[in-house]
This record gives structure tokens, C-alpha cells and sequence, in this order.
């Protein structure tokens, strides 16, 4: 049988070029994952097709063991008894893990095959896609992240010890940074965790933690009435420090938007629980400051950094970032903190909002002359910038796959075909250009444009796998197949979600790794080793929980689930709290039960997922059923 690793190389002539006949003359060990098309027991081995249609002959060993892919807070999950029964089911999914050896003479090359992993417990099975899994994950995650940076329940949630740096078990890196975004993102887990699971002490480290944001990191303008928000801040003892301008490299000595929307990803989010006036009073100032100082009213869209004493995308003090918009000045609005803004209050201005960014994206990001990449980067007038720092003509693979996710979102609200057609043009695009078709998992910085051979994985420094980028992946794949319901979609969806779940938990110390060699095993080096960075805190693990569960349950799988607020007394505009999880298709669910402080509640709208509130002075827990209409 012929793989990938004894085909001759082929000359620009179309004949074996001078290496046709050199033969890999050593062994190396890393995985196939695909499907099973055939178990031959007589021969304990069998053939894997990968995600490409590649065959790969795989033989057991004597020491083969196999497992089911096992969540956060699980025991070992056992499968060898079963390795035969799972690989005789044809269509089985495996992510097989072994050692290549060189063959001799004509022989083909032998795959051994240390260890399997599974993703169900029963043939076709996968786990993911169980009622309670991503809601068992993101607790998980959560309650891993009150212990590690508060030593929570032992110790009383106090955001003064907050720490950015985390290592790899949870320990505090004693740097004494406390910044302003991780906190905010960490923020977000909290409250997306206390949705799904109604539990207070994930709803009370939101609560801290927006009212710390609001205390320390948070600028009120009166003059100029608006909000903008520090970078972070030093601690020395009692002395706090103040850092107003981004002590990130790519971003020093500016004020970068992206720091200013993620400034907002948490304290929305618990305002979707809550509806504190204070918070909607903070994002909607903080608005302001977006329209005032970052918006370019002549040529569209947001500039991606001003300068921190003229408030100027401009000014010549911010070099390489002066006059430049980019995707997460006009994209990263919509997942931050903006659908959740508008979740919240169903206000007109959001949608709007919401409508100026996708319309800015559908008409500026798309890119395909001479790449399957969409374009990122951009200068004042919108030319491309492809000489920007270490991004030059470079292509981001989760930025590609966030747009389409969120396109698909902005559709189920506002149809337009534009839309759905870049989404779809995206998930075509991406598993050859930007997935790994023999092991699995999506890869994270490549060359917008095909070098030799024509291949895009042309990697700017490694093919590692990073966290957040599988988390696109997978919900792109996911919100499409729940909203569309194609076959290939399921196909991607189940095996990114599948990589993800068997390689990047961290079963051992809790939360997930930051990063993944292409085989799948842990990169632990440098900060990468870390669960709290600059680029790393309680969010993009959180978010794929938090809308994971509410695409599979809702949308693929039908499960009714619940889902959890608890606002405080006239709060909400007119006493109404929207319940609706996502921006899903019209009429996709309703409200089949409601319960106030646990107790059966009838005065809600079941079609428009909204419940009146009572008339009360105090915070009260609401529970409400979300059913799909089958």
C-alpha cells in the first residue's frame, strides 16, 4: 500500500526528480487519525483513511494499549478490552499514535502503533457531543481557575491577588502584573460557567472581578464623557502602578482597540446575568470612546491603535501601528463583547453595529486572487499591508475561521447572502490550507501564498497547534453544521472537536494546553507551558464551552438545556430579561420551563426566549429550559 512517505518526488519535468529513490532510513514516531476502511485481525492491523482520503496500514503490537477520549475532572478511560471490537466497525474515527519504520528494499514502510484514543466509549460514538460535556468542562475550567488565582473555596475570592502569569500547575509566577484584558477574559469564564451551571461562586468571581476592572483599571473621562481602560497594573505591596499605554510588544507605547474591546469581553457577559446598570453604563461610555477616537468616518471601519496623548490613529509616535486597521479593530467586536451586548438588550443600535462591522468585513477581508487566506491587515484607505511586523504577508488560520463562525451568527439575525457566502467560501477553503490532514488539529501562523509545490503549509516558525485556534475551528464548523446541516461540516466539526478533547485537557493539573506539538503532545516550553499569560486566561476554552454546548444541544442534537441569570431588581429595560443563549435561527428553541429562586414561573414569552421579571427588591435566580423545536 502506498502513503505519502514512499511516493517519489517528482521534478519540475513531471519525472522522479534525484531524490525519487532516497528512502527514509530512520525511524520517528507521531500519529494518523482518520477513519477505519478496513480491520484485518489475521494480520492485527488495519487501514486508516485520513481526513484527505490518504490510506495509512497500521499494525498493533504486543504492548498496544487504547483509551476513550476522557474529560477534565475524569478518570482514566480504559479501551484496550475493545480495540478490536472499535476497529472493526468501519467509519470508526481513531487518532493512532506510533513509530514509522524505514522499509527494506521495496518494502513499504511499517506504522507500529504504541497507543490509540478513541472518541466515544462505543463504536461511531463521540463524546463531545453528549448532553453535559462541554457543561462538565467549562466547571472545570472555572473552578481551576478561582483555586489557582484566588485559592478559592479555602480563601475568600480577592482580585488584589491576581496574577497574570500563571505556570503549568496553577502556581502564581510572582511577576506582580495584573492585566487588564486577562482579568476581563477571565471574567468571561466565570460567567459563561455560571449560565451553564447556575453555580454562585462562578457568578461571584464575575462579579468581583467586573467590580475590581471598574475600581483599578478603569478611566472615567468627564470632560469628554467617555470611558477608555488601562492596560493593567503593577502592584508593589499597596502601591499600585498604573500602566496606561500597552506593555505589549507588538502594541507599546499605544492604545490598542483590541485591548479596549476585550476590556468589555467580561463585565458584558455578567451583565447578561445581572443587568447592572453600572456595567451597561461602562460599555456604552466605553462605545463612545470607539466612535469618537477610533472610528474613521471617511473610509470606513476602526484604526487599530491611537497614541496615548492626542488620542490619534495618526500620530507619528505609533510607527508601524499609525493609520492602520486590521481584523481585530473592526472583527473582534462581534465575539468580544457586542452579540452578547445585544443578547442582553435586544437594542436596535447593537444590531446596527453589528451589521457596520460584518458588511465592513464581507467587503474588505476577502482575498482570493492569489491566496485561500483572507486579507488582515490594512492601511488607512484599505490597500493591503503586507509588510506589517512579524505578520508581513502572512495568514493568522483562526482568524480565518472566526469569521466565519461569526458571520453565521450576524446571519441568524440579519440574512444576507453575502454573509453566508463568505462563511461557506471559508469552510470550503480551510481544511487544506489551514488543518492538518494526517494527524489532526489546525495549524497556526502559515504563508498566505503557496511556495514550492504548491503547498500553504508553509510555516513562519513551527507547526505546533495552538488552543485557541482549535477553538475556531471547531465552532466554525459547528455553528455551520447546526444552522446548515450539511454532512462535511459534521465531518470537520467532530474532528477538530475530536484533536482538541484527546490532546489539549490537561487531565492532570486541569484547564488545557496552550500548545501542541503536530502530533498532539504537550509543548511545554517558554510561556507556551503556562495557563495565565499575556495571551492566555479563562476565555477562549470557556467561550468554545459555553457555545459548544449550546450549538450541539440545541441545534444538532436536540437536548433540551438550562441555563441561568439572576438580576438584580429593575434592572433590565422594562423589567424584561432575554434568555436566548446565542443569536440562533428564528424559532429554532423556546422556553419550555421557568423557575424563579427554584420555585415554577409562568409569566415568560416562550417564542421570544424573554421573561418578565418580578416586581422585587431583591436579586433573584432565574432558570429557564431552552427546548429545540424538532
Amino acid at each position: 500500500m502506498e502513503t505519502d512517505i514512499d511516493k517519489p518526488a517528482q521534478g519540475t519535468n513531471g519525472q522522479p526528480s534525484k531524490a525519487a529513490n532516497m528512502r527514509i532510513d530512520f525511524t520517528f514516531s507521531d500519529t494518523v487519525s482518520g477513519y477505519v476502511v478496513e480491520f484485518i485481525p489475521t494480520e492485527k492491523a488495519f487501514v486508516l483513511e485520513t481526513s484527505d482520503g490518504r490510506h495509512f496500514k497500521l499494525g498493533l503490537i504486543a504492548t498496544t494499549y487504547a483509551r476513550s477520549v476522557r474529560n477534565l475532572d475524569e478518570g482514566y478511560q480504559d479501551a484496550t478490552p475493545i480495540i478490536f471490537e472499535m476497529l472493526s466497525q468501519k467509519g470508526q474515527y481513531v487518532h493512532a499514535y506510533g513509530t514509522f519504520y524505514p522499509g527494506v528494499d521495496d518494502d513499504e514502510p511499517l506504522f507500529e502503533v504504541q497507543f490509540l484514543i478513541f472518541p466515544g466509549k462505543a463504536p461511531l460514538e463521540y463524546r463531545h457531543e453528549g448532553q453535559s460535556w462541554w457543561i462538565q468542562q467549562i466547571s472545570s475550567i472555572a473552578t481551576s481557575y478561582l483555586k489557582w488565582q484566588f485559592n478559592y473555596p479555602e480563601e475568600p475570592i480577592d482580585y488584589s491577588k491576581y496574577r497574570t502569569m500563571l505556570h503549568l500547575g496553577g502556581a502564581k509566577r510572582g511577576d506582580y502584573l495584573q492585566e487588564t484584558d486577562t482579568i476581563s477574559r477571565m471574567i468571561y469564564g466565570f460567567a459563561s460557567a455560571y449560565m451553564l451551571t447556575g453555580n454562585d461562586a462562578f457568578l461571584e468571581g464575575a462579579e468581583k472581578g467586573t467590580e475590581y476592572l471598574r475600581e483599578h483599571m478603569r478611566f472615567f473621562d468627564q470632560d469628554a464623557d467617555l470611558i477608555y481602560w488601562y492596560h493593567g497594573l503593577k502592584l508593589d505591596g499597596a502601591k499600585e502602578t498604573k500602566l496606561l499605554t500597552s506593555e505589549f510588544g507588538d502594541d507599546y507605547y499605544s492604545i490598542p482597540m483590541y485591548e479596549q474591546i476585550y476590556a468589555l469581553a467580561g463585565p458584558t457577559q455578567t451583565f447578561r446575568i445581572t443587568g447592572d446598570k453600572r456595567i451597561l453604563f461602562d460599555i456604552e461610555k466605553t462605545i463612545d470612546l470607539f466612535e469618537t477616537y477610533f472610528k474613521d468616518n471617511e473610509q470606513e471601519g476602526y484604526f487599530s491603535h491611537i497614541d496615548p496623548i492626542g488620542l490619534d490613529p495618526r500620530d507619528e509616535s505609533l510607527a508601524h501601528n499609525r493609520a492602520r486597521k486590521n481584523w481585530n479593530s473592526v472583527g473582534d467586536h462581534a465575539p468580544a463583547y457586542l452579540i452578547n451586548l445585544y443578547l442582553a438588550t435586544g437594542e436596535k443600535k447593537y444590531a446596527d453595529f453589528l451589521e457596520y462591522t460584518f458588511d465592513t468585513i464581507t467587503k474588505y477581508f476577502p482575498d482570493y486572487d492569489k491566496s485561500p487566506f483572507v486579507q488582515e491587515k490594512f492601511m488607512e484607505d484599505w490597500s493591503k499591508d503586507q509588510t506589517w511586523g512579524w505578520q508581513q504577508n502572512r495568514a493568522v488560520v483562526g482568524h480565518n475561521l472566526k469569521i466565519a463562525w461569526n458571520l453565521m451568527r450576524m446571519q441568524s439575525l440579519n440574512p444576507k447572502q453575502e454573509y453566508i457566502d463568505f462563511a461557506k467560501k471559508i469552510a470550503e477553503l480551510m481544511p487544506a490550507a489551514g488543518s492538518d490532514q494526517q494527524r489532526g488539529g489546525w495549524y497556526d501562523v502559515v504563508e498566505r501564498e503557496a511556495k514550492s509545490g504548491g503547498r500553504y503549509h508553509r510555516f513562519v516558525w513551527h507547526d505546533r497547534k495552538a488552543w485557541w485556534q482549535q477553538e475556531q475551528a471547531i465552532l466554525a464548523y459547528l455553528i455551520l453544521q447546526g444552522i446548515l446541516g450539511e454532512k462535511d461540516y459534521e465531518k470537520q466539526a467532530r474532528e477538530a472537536a475530536s484533536f482538541y478533547n484527546a490532546f489539549f485537557l490537561d487531565t492532570d493539573d486541569g484547564g488545557v494546553y496552550f500548545n501542541v506539538f503536530s502530533n498532539g503532545m504537550p509543548y511545554l516550553m517558554g510561556t507556551e507551558r503556562f495557563k495565565g499569560s499575556h495571551s492566555m486566561s479563562a476565555y477562549h476554552s470557556t467561550e468554545l464551552c459555553y457555545l459548544s454546548t449550546v450549538y450541539i444541544n440545541l441545534l444538532i442534537t436536540k437536548e433540551p438545556t438550562y441555563f441561568y441569570f439572576k438580576p438584580y431588581p429593575d434592572s433590565f429595560k422594562d423589567n424584561i430579561l432575554y434568555v436566548s443563549p446565542d443569536i440562533l435561527p428564528k424559532g429554532s428553541v423556546y422556553i419550555s420551563e421557568c423557575f424563579i429562586n427554584d420555585e415554577p414561573y409562568t409569566n415568560f414569552d416562550a417564542e421570544a426566549l424573554t421573561v418578565k421579571l418580578p416586581d422585587t427588591s431583591e436579586q433573584v435566580r432565574v432558570k429557564v429550559l431552552l427546548t429545540p423545536v424538532k
